[in-house]
C-alpha cells in the first residue's frame, strides 16, 4: 500500500514539474492560461468526487468562505505570476525562485503566530537566500533585463503560495482534496472578471497543439495530478511526502536544460542546489 501511495505522489509531483513544456506553447496570455487550469481542474475534480462518492468533506464552508475566497483569489494570481515568470527567464530560474516559498512560510509563521525560530532554521533560511541571489544575480546577459523580471514574478508567485499556507492553517473542517476544490472553484471566480477587465478572452491564435496543451493542464496537470497527490498524502509520512516533492522542481530543472536547451551556469547549479538542500533540510528537521 505505501508503494502504491509513492508512485502515486512520486507521479503527480513530476506532473507537476513538467507543466512549463505545456504553458510556453499555448498562444493566450498567462491569466488566461490560469482561469481555464481553474475551469477544468473544478470540472476534473468534482466529477472525481462524485464519482467515489467523496463529497461528504465539505463541513465548515460557512465559517470558513472568507479563507476559501482569499485563499482562492491568491492561487489564482499565483498561477499568473508563476506562468509569467515563464516567459521572462528560464524554466530553472523560475522554478527554483518559485521553491523558495517553504523559507517564506517559515519566516511568516515565525511572525503571525509566534513560532520559535531556531538556530538551524535561521541558518537554513539564510543559506537559501544566499541560492536565489545566486540564481539572479548569474542571469544570461542576452535576454536583458527580462530575467530579472521573471525572477520577480518567480519570487511574487512563492510569496503568494506562502499566502495560501499560511490561509490553509486557518481552515478548520475541511479535508485537503474538498479544501482544493473550493479553492479552484474561488480562483475561478476571481480570476474571470479580471480576464475580462483586460480584454476578454481570445482564441485567435491558439492552434490544434495550444488547445491540447491547455486541455492537459487543466486534465492532466491539475485535475489529474491534484487527485493523485491527495490519495497519497493521508498514506505516507511527512518526511516522505517533503522529500517526493522535490521531484516536481528537479524535473522541472531537467527539462529546462535537456529539453529546452536553456543555460544554466555554475553559480546558478550552486544557488538551485543551495535553495532546494537547506528548504528540504529544514523541513525534515
Amino acid at each position: 500500500m505505501k508503494n502504491n501511495a509513492e508512485m502515486k505522489l512520486a507521479s503527480a509531483v513530476i506532473i507537476f514539474g513538467t507543466i512549463s513544456l505545456f504553458v510556453r506553447r499555448i498562444a493566450l496570455t498567462s491569466a488566461e492560461i490560469a482561469l481555464f487550469r481553474a475551469v477544468l481542474a473544478v470540472i476534473m475534480i468534482g466529477a472525481y468526487l462524485l464519482l467515489t462518492k467523496n463529497t461528504g468533506g465539505f463541513r465548515g464552508i460557512g465559517r470558513n468562505l472568507f479563507f476559501f475566497l482569499l485563499s482562492g483569489a491568491a492561487m489564482g494570481v499565483n498561477w499568473i505570476l508563476l506562468f509569467e515568470a515563464y516567459r521572462y527567464t528560464t524554466v530553472s530560474a523560475a522554478t527554483l525562485s518559485y521553491y523558495f516559498a517553504p523559507s517564506i512560510v517559515m519566516v511568516l509563521c515565525a511572525v503571525l503566530f509566534h513560532e520559535k525560530m531556531t538556530a538551524r532554521q535561521w541558518f537554513c533560511f539564510a543559506m537559501s537566500t544566499l541560492g536565489i541571489v545566486m540564481i539572479t544575480g548569474t542571469g544570461d546577459l542576452s535576454t536583458g533585463s527580462s530575467h530579472h523580471r521573471g525572477i520577480m514574478y518567480g519570487l511574487g508567485a512563492a510569496c503568494l503560495y506562502a499566502f495560501v499556507v499560511i490561509l490553509n492553517k486557518m481552515i478548520r473542517d475541511t479535508d485537503g482534496i474538498h479544501r482544493t476544490f473550493l479553492q479552484f472553484l474561488a480562483a475561478a471566480a476571481v480570476v474571470f472578471p479580471y480576464v475580462m477587465a483586460k480584454g476578454g478572452i481570445s482564441f485567435a491564435a491558439v492552434d490544434l497543439t495550444g488547445w491540447l496543451c491547455l486541455l492537459t493542464i487543466g486534465a492532466v496537470h491539475t485535475g489529474i495530478a491534484y487527485c493523485l497527490y491527495f490519495s497519497a498524502l493521508k498514506e505516507l509520512p511527512g518526511q516522505k511526502t517533503a522529500i517526493l516533492s522535490y521531484l516536481d522542481p528537479l524535473t522541472a530543472v531537467l527539462i529546462s536544460v535537456l529539453i529546452l536547451s536553456e543555460p544554466m551556469s555554475l553559480i546558478q547549479v550552486i544557488g538551485g542546489l543551495l535553495v532546494l538542500g537547506f528548504t528540504l533540510l529544514n523541513e525534515l528537521a
